[in-house]
């Protein structure tokens, strides 16, 4: 495998979720990169009812922080969180819950429903295929452009106060909300079980 961060196999392999992110500003030209990615996902029946959210503003910044705060204190108070094995994944998150409103850009996928969902299955795994896709591009092309990102939907948790702080219409429903910066640290290769423990053929 090539070492070259265009080359789709070595980007796949190597994009970690990157949740300690620098201050520094991320260009514009850059962010629109990565929505013009996000744009080409596919969408059930072609409906292209995918939208983004590009969140700089502080004051909505700390906004959304604080839903986070309240989520992620919920997420680490867990007994699952406190697996020595998880160790690593609990600190990066703390560190994003108590530097939230620094990371210099925040995405937020969305979809448009054409009427008020019936259930939660079809506002959200129903609908995943819809905005799931794009969410992966954005992750890739983030990658390759050497900007962190990492998916978390804790600071959703609280949805009317979310599309609240967000202005979504009634039938506009978030999705993730995915940080990016430059990321503090190195990128590597991600740490995944074998194969073989995880393909079964024609059947469980």
């Amino acid at each position: 495998m090539t070492s070259d961060s265009t080359d789709l196999s070595y980007v796949i392999h190597h994009t970690r979720a990157m949740r300690r992110l620098k201050p520094d500003p991320v260009p514009n030209t850059l962010l629109m990169e990565l929505i013009d990615a996000a744009n080409q996902g596919p969408t059930g029946s072609n409906k292209q009812n995918a939208s983004w959210i590009i969140i700089r503003d502080e004051e909505k910044k700390i906004e959304l922080a604080e839903l986070n705060r309240v989520a992620v204190n919920r997420y680490i108070d867990n007994p699952e969180s406190s697996a020595p094995e998880r160790a690593g994944i609990v600190n990066a998150v703390k560190w994003q819950r108590d530097h939230f409103q620094e990371i210099p850009a925040i995405l937020i996928p969305c979809l448009t429903f054409d009427s008020t969902p019936a259930d939660t299955w079809s506002a959200g795994a129903g609908s995943g295929g819809s905005i799931w896709p794009a969410v992966q591009n954005v992750l890739l092309t983030a990658r390759s452009l050497g900007l962190g990102a990492a998916i978390t939907t804790l600071g959703l948790s609280d949805r009317p106060a979310a599309k609240q702080v967000l202005g979504l219409p009634e039938l506009v429903e978030p999705f993730a909300i995915i940080p990016v910066g430059y990321p503090t640290g190195n990128f590597g290769p991600v740490s995944r079980q074998p194969l073989e423990n995880v393909v079964h053929y024609d059947r469980w």
